[in-house]
């Protein structure tokens, strides 16, 4: 496993698998790994596509090299390592109307029907690549081909939390309002952060996702339902 210098800040190792549940398995297993270790100085470990990034503050490692080698240590013991069973979610989402903006636009751009698009999206098994962009923002893997659309040639100034949209060959749903370049097809009640929880991210790198369509009136009564527990884990 390569080490890279990322700066003055990090060092990222590369998973190098050919295949993809390998490659997420031995990415999850050395995270877990380098978490443990605490190494001095490393101020975080980032999960990502077929890397995984040890952050450190330079003033406080006695030197690189030194950092290097305890890193390339751990590395040393990580192949094999468990990183626990992934977690599975279902989130709900209620597609179209004034929640899903542009999926008119991606159903035209597909030549296919809505009924077909939903069919499609809430049919694939996803896997979360990678966790960014925003707080518990998860960038999702398995979109079926025939629903990859570029982004926005113009993004929005604001994007509501909650939103289900489709940048190029991924999903995810934006777990706060921001930015956003990401074609919005819905949105879902569930409430992807929480800063008051045990794990504040519903989603983390290797988890298991798919969607689930619902009307208007479920995705109502979830998200007041999920607006009053908000705060209270």
């Amino acid at each position: 496993m390569p080490l890279i210098d990322v700066g003055d800040r990090g060092v990222a190792v590369t998973i190098e698998a050919a295949d993809a549940d390998v490659r997420m398995a031995a990415v999850r297993g050395l995270a877990a790994v380098l978490r443990e270790a605490v190494l001095p100085g490393v101020t975080d470990v980032v999960s990502s596509p077929g890397r995984v990034t040890v952050v450190y503050d330079p003033l406080r490692i006695a030197d690189h090299a030194t950092l290097r080698s305890s890193i390339a240590a751990v590395v040393a013991t990580a192949p094999g390592a468990a990183a626990g069973e992934p977690e599975h979610h279902e989130i709900p989402v209620c597609y179209g109307g004034g929640l899903g903006p542009d999926l008119e636009e991606v159903c035209a751009a597909h030549a296919i029907a809505a009924e077909r698009f939903v069919a499609l999206h809430t049919g694939a098994d996803y896997t979360v690549e990678a966790i960014g962009f925003l707080p518990g923002f998860g960038y999702l893997a398995g979109l079926p081909a025939d629903l990859a659309t570029p982004r926005r040639t113009t993004p929005r100034r604001i994007v509501p939390a909650g939103s289900v949209g489709i940048g190029g060959g991924q999903t995810g749903a934006y777990p706060c309002a921001s930015p956003g370049g990401w074609h919005l097809v819905g949105s879902t009640p569930v409430a992807l952060f929480d800063a008051t929880r045990p794990r504040p991210a519903l989603l983390a790198v290797g988890d298991r996702v798919r969607f689930v369509a619902i009307d208007r009136g479920d995705f109502d009564r979830q998200r007041e339902t999920a607006c009053m527990h908000v705060g209270r884990e």
